[in-house]
C-alpha cells in the first residue's frame, strides 16, 4: 500500500457512504483514478466490506460483556464446534480464539445484567465442552475510527 491507498482507506473508514467523486476530491485525485484504486483495494482484499454502525442501546442491548471461556478437550473439533455454536447465538457480537488461560473471548450484548446472567445460565452452563467461564462487564467501549497500516 502506498500513501494514496492509505489515504483512500482512511477516508472510507471515516465515511464509507461518500461518492467516488467526493472520495477523489478528498484525496486529491481524478475520479477515474480513485475508482481504479478502490477496485484494486477490494480485489487485493484490503477493503473487505462496508457496514453501518448500529447503536446497541437502540436495539435494547445496552449491557456488553466479555466472556472468558475454557473448553475441553482442546481439539480442533471442539474449538470449531464451540465457535460455530457461539456465533449462532443472537446475543454474541464476536468470538475470539485466544492463547493463554482462556480458550475464547466472547463479546456479547444483552438488555440487562439479569439478561447476562440468564444468557450464561441458559446458553453456557449446560454445555459439556465448557469447563469454566467468567464474565467482565464492559463499562465503556471505544473503537479507533481509522486503522492505519504499520510499516514493516
Amino acid at each position: 500500500m502506498d500513501e494514496l491507498d492509505s489515504a483512500i482507506v482512511a477516508q472510507l473508514q471515516t465515511h464509507a457512504r461518500q461518492t467516488n467523486r467526493e472520495l477523489a476530491r478528498a484525496v486529491g485525485i481524478a475520479p477515474s483514478t480513485c475508482l481504479q484504486r478502490v477496485r484494486a483495494l477490494r480485489d487485493r482484499g484490503v477493503i473487505t466490506g462496508y457496514h453501518a454502525e448500529i447503536s446497541l442501546a437502540a436495539l435494547n442491548r445496552g449491557v456488553q460483556a466479555l466472556l472468558h471461556v475454557q473448553v475441553r478437550p482442546l481439539s480442533r473439533t471442539v474449538i470449531e464446534g464451540f465457535k460455530a455454536y457461539a456465533l449462532a447465538l443472537p446475543e454474541v457480537l464476536s468470538v475470539f480464539v485466544v492463547a493463554g488461560a482462556d480458550d475464547f473471548l466472547v463479546h456479547v450484548a444483552v438488555p440487562s445484567v439479569d439478561g447476562l446472567r440468564g444468557f450464561l445460565m441458559d446458553k453456557f452452563s449446560g454445555r459439556r465442552e465448557i469447563v469454566g467461564f467468567r464474565s467482565s462487564v464492559i463499562y465503556q467501549h471505544a473503537r479507533k475510527p481509522v486503522i492505519e497500516p504499520i510499516d514493516p
